[in-house]
């Protein structure tokens, strides 16, 4: 069984090929190359014709198109009118449809009446990746990373809130530091001048610029920290959030999406947006408040990172059986 799968990356091997490659006469040139086409991401620089004559290709050539709904609202996009567009060729399209929540399956058979498989998403951390040996602080540490302020990112937004949150956070008793991170190379450097000078309003708040970080450079990171923030004004899920979760780092998302639906397990805690610093400074003490044990640096931390570990083990092998399964009924029913 052979398997194309569309991520929006470059191809890392025979089976994953770039987005450039989603062209229906690609497709009928490769067509024993495969024998189903999986979608995951980078369709959004696509008219929705040419992804309709793509799935049409697949079809044309006996491949069967399974595609995963990452985004109901696009990370990369302010203006959603594009993308909602090729959803409503893609989602009734594809022969099968996969989501990570519930909440985004509900929303998927409100919008296309089209239902869905739930496979929650993978794990994040790498299988080389060390989680490193962190010293325990006096200090509730909160991590916000900027990265290069793509569109869903309020830099401006969300450090206000943040700034806003830590002082109150503080007077309220709990020794909070936050630690604002961003790349030196943004997208919008009027945003960064304003995270600059936002962030200079206070002590309680470290700005670091830096490059890119690596793998290894982000799992030093974040393992240091008590609690990060998403500072998301849109989105559906999280890659980063996931992150987290496998070492066992809070996450205190805002209440859009389905971000904290992606663990309902309480790792994952909703602030509402419109609220501003008084939701987040209300999430970030709640945090501070439930963690004593769970802390950077303390044992019980090491032992929820061991613990999930052995979770994403079973689940991660249970979703590729149950993807495995779904492509060997697809690739049957289109032979029959």
């Amino acid at each position: 069984m052979r398997i194309l799968r569309l991520d929006g990356a470059d191809a890392r091997e025979s089976a994953w090929l770039p987005s450039a490659a989603l062209d229906p006469e690609w497709i009928r040139q490769h067509a024993r190359d495969a024998d189903l086409l999986h979608i995951h991401f980078g369709t959004e620089s696509f008219e929705p014709a040419r992804i309709a004559a793509c799935i049409d290709a697949a079809h044309e050539v006996g491949w069967p198109v399974v595609f995963t709904v990452h985004d109901l609202e696009h990370p990369q996009l302010l203006d959603q009118a594009s993308y909602r567009a090729q959803l409503d060729v893609l989602v009734p399209g594809a022969d099968a449809v996969i989501t990570l929540t519930d909440g985004a399956a509900a929303e998927i058979r409100r919008r296309w009446r089209r239902p869905s498989v739930v496979s929650p998403h993978p794990s994040v951390l790498s299988a080389d990746a060390s989680t490193p040996r962190v010293l325990s602080s006096e200090h509730f540490r909160v991590g916000m990373h900027l990265k290069d302020l793509r569109p869903n990112v309020d830099g401006v937004g969300m450090v206000e809130a943040l700034v806003s949150a830590v002082e109150s956070v503080a007077t309220a008793g709990v020794d909070v530091l936050a630690e604002v991170r961003m790349h030196r190379t943004v997208r919008d450097p009027a945003s960064r001048d304003a995270v600059r000078e936002i962030t200079g309003r206070t002590d309680r708040v470290l700005l670091i610029e830096h490059e890119r970080l690596d793998d290894q450079e982000l799992v030093d990171v974040l393992s240091r920290m008590d609690a990060c923030v998403l500072p998301y004004s849109h989105g559906t899920h999280s890659g980063w959030l996931e992150l987290c979760w496998d070492l066992a780092v809070p996450v205190i998302a805002p209440r859009v999406g389905f971000y904290s639906a992606q663990h309902p397990d309480g790792s994952a805690r909703s602030f509402d947006v419109e609220a501003g610093g008084e939701s987040l400074a209300a999430a970030i003490h709640a945090v501070a408040r439930g963690q004593d044990a769970t802390r950077a640096g303390s044992v019980e931390r090491a032992r929820q990172i061991s613990a999930r570990g052995a979770i994403r083990a079973v689940d991660d092998a249970t979703t590729a059986s149950d993807h495995e399964a779904l492509y060997r009924r697809l690739i049957a029913e289109r032979r029959t």
